[in-house]
């Protein structure tokens, strides 16, 4: 397939038109408005560097970008009139204009998709691209991108505009990741695959509360009571699951259970938890986001190194959006050495294979922790695992499957009561008794124990 031609299928499907010599003339007028305003644009932001003006807000340049494109098309279109060409209707004008905008100071081609609340995930390999649904449905899109070389500069040019610093996307660095302003995280890959390839994860749920997660059927009116004592009487919790379970929504869930007059620290490779953004409910929160070396191999900081750093910053908790690797040494020290009440979630297949895991990232840190070692550390240290699933038969729902508690280590296992055990539908249901000693900590909190009573649980509503 040619550039020119996959670029007219592009603005077709941008711009509602099937077919027909309209086609053609969308494209023109796109590139030709495109390359006025960029470079009007260009001009101000220059304008306002040498004379010392503060930068253009992002709303203040949308503004502006919106009135340079209206009056860029008047102008194409009296152009366009002057030399006896096509002239577009006002409604597929209008779906130019805006298409145009989006590529300025939007998301460009993603805009659309990312407007669309029903989409999950968005997968773009080249010009091929698919979608997730929230219930589960798969579907292959038009491209949202002439070329393969424009796709690599709408990631570099989203990337740059991240928020927290520059990222580069280029042969030299091949691999970015970062958050869009509505949360959404995006990671991307040139160079060592055949064609660029995005993918961007939404988050439906920026914030969510326990009481929303239980009528959103992830969890019942006993894990609520639960999770809401738990939080309070300051256990160590790690949640766990695959891929897209829910992790982060469930760990924004435990944190709204945090009272407001806390200090949270969190950590993530990608700022995308965003407590801060609730000064309501999270007023005291400092965000720290691990950062890449530059081209000359200078300047990374780690996780573990932001973990470390957390730790001297008077940390009431300290939340890591994922452990997966040498920072686990570094937060469950932290855990066990007075910051009670931490959180973070890790990638698993079961709630005790979590312990596994957290061997496994251990032996590669440079503290080189032996089994023994290691495990005598995460027994003192984490209090509680929670794993979410995907109940039988409802592949689009997420769900509490599974919660450990933490008794301590013998020898190479770490001992834990599965006090919340999958059911027949993998939905956690009462297990193993909860220790005297937990059980009067989460009372005092606020737990009411006679919910364990219902052996199938309380998730009908």
């Amino acid at each position: 397939m040619t550039e020119t031609t996959t670029f007219t299928r592009v603005a077709a499907a941008q711009t509602g038109v099937e077919s027909g010599s309209e086609v053609e003339a969308i494209g023109r007028m796109r590139e030709s408005l495109r390359l006025a305003v960029a470079a009007q644009l260009g001009d101000r932001v220059s304008a306002d560097d040498a004379a010392g003006r503060t930068p253009m807000t992002p709303p203040e340049r949308r503004a502006l970008a919106a009135v340079l494109v209206q009056e860029a098309a008047d102008a194409y279109a009296n152009g366009e009139l002057e030399r006896g060409g096509t002239l577009l209707s006002p409604e597929v004008e209008a779906r130019v204009t805006a298409a145009v905008l989006d590529d300025l100071v939007g998301m460009g081609g993603l805009q659309p998709l990312l407007e669309d609340e029903s989409i999950e995930n968005i997968n773009v390999n080249g010009d091929r691209v698919f979608v997730r649904y929230a219930d589960g449905r798969r579907t292959r899109l038009a491209p949202v991108v002439p070329t393969d070389n424009d796709l690599i500069d709408l990631i570099r040019d989203l990337a740059a505009r991240s928020g927290m610093e520059e990222r580069r996307f280029d042969r030299g660095s091949p691999i970015v990741n970062f958050r869009l302003p509505d949360g959404a995280r995006v990671s991307a890959v040139m160079s060592v695959t055949e064609r660029p390839s995005v993918s961007i994860r939404r988050h439906r749920y920026s914030t969510v509360t326990l009481a929303e997660l239980r009528e959103m059927g992830t969890l019942d009116v006993a894990l609520e009571s639960f999770f809401a004592a738990a939080v309070r009487a300051r256990r160590n919790i790690l949640v766990a699951g695959g891929t897209a379970i829910g992790k982060t929504t469930m760990l924004r869930g435990l944190a709204s259970a945090i009272p407001p007059e806390e200090r949270l620290i969190t950590i993530e490779d990608v700022a995308e938890l965003g407590f801060g953004d609730d000064e309501q409910a999270h007023p005291d929160v400092v965000a720290l986001q691990a950062r890449e070396a530059n081209i000359e191999g200078q300047g990374a900081v780690s996780l573990a190194d932001l973990v470390w750093q957390a730790l001297r910053m008077s940390p009431d908790r300290v939340i890591v959006g994922e452990v997966r690797g040498r920072e686990v040494i570094p937060l469950t020290n932290a855990m066990s050495q007075g910051n009670d009440g931490s959180m973070g979630t890790i990638h698993a297949s079961s709630s005790k294979g979590v312990f596994t895991k957290l061997a496994a990232y251990a032996v590669q840190s440079p503290e080189r922790l032996d089994i023994h070692q290691t495990n005598i550390l995460i027994a003192s240290a984490l209090h509680l695992v929670v794993f979410l699933d995907k109940p039988r038969g409802e592949p689009h729902r997420r769900v509490v499957s599974s919660i450990r508690e933490v008794v301590n280590a013998e020898g190479s296992q770490v001992v834990s009561n599965e006090i919340w055990r999958p059911g027949s539908d993998r939905r956690a249901v009462p297990g193993a008794p909860i220790r005297t000693e937990t059980m009067e900590l989460l009372m005092d909190a606020g737990f009411e124990p006679d919910l364990l009573d219902n052996p199938d649980g309380w998730w009908q509503p």
